[in-house]
């Protein structure tokens, strides 16, 4: 990780807008759809085993820790337009040692219901403007399986490229778990702010 946050005087972290998205803080409310995407296997394929809905409490209370250690985190995403919870996506620095941590990562979880809109991409890209541009990081990474191929794709779009010497073994998950393995992910500052100004539309 390339900034140091003093986690006694970590700020608020701000709601972040997009077109048609609200990366808010949670709400109580949003711990009942949040169990029921952590139950489906559809959105847990990839992951070790679905949630209980206790495990899925838990989750979103080290979300919250996390934003009070570093003063950013998981957002809740919000349909704007009817101010439906669907999941979330921000930053969060990884919890286990291994050959790219200390890191900051970017990551989403999306209710089945919302993939195929581009909600995820949309969601990352400000994700990544708010680590880049407010936070001053100099680095963020992404890791999944080797079979999910859909976040590998929203990685991509959003300007990260695989890292060939990054493949590990998630140190979380169990020996011979068949999402053990990972493939690793990075964008560097540099590279974030060159991808930014290309895709500025021409002065008139």
């Amino acid at each position: 990780m390339n900034r140091r946050v003093d986690r006694h005087h970590a700020p608020q972290a701000p709601a972040l807008s997009t077109a048609r998205l609200l990366l808010r803080p949670w709400l109580p409310s949003d711990r009942a759809p949040f169990a029921a995407l952590n139950a489906d296997p559809d959105v847990m394929e990839h992951f070790p085993a679905r949630l209980t809905p206790a495990q899925s409490d838990a989750l979103a209370d080290r979300i919250q820790d996390g934003f009070d250690r570093n003063g950013f985190g998981l957002w809740a995403v919000e349909i704007t337009a009817t101010g439906e919870f669907i999941g979330f996506t921000g930053l969060s620095v990884p919890s286990f040692t291994a050959h790219f941590t200390p890191a900051v990562e970017i990551g989403w979880r999306l209710a089945r219901h919302a993939w195929g809109h581009g909600y995820a991409t949309e969601a990352a890209r400000r994700a990544l403007a708010h680590g880049f541009q407010d936070l001053g990081l100099g680095e963020i990474v992404s890791f999944t399986t080797p079979a999910n191929l859909r976040s590998q794709a929203v990685m991509t779009r959003i300007g990260m490229t695989r890292d060939p010497d990054g493949d590990f073994e998630h140190p979380l998950v169990p020996v011979g778990s068949p999402v053990r393995p990972g493939v690793l992910y990075r964008l560097d500052a540099a590279t974030w702010k060159r991808q930014a100004a290309a895709s500025q539309p021409p002065p008139t």
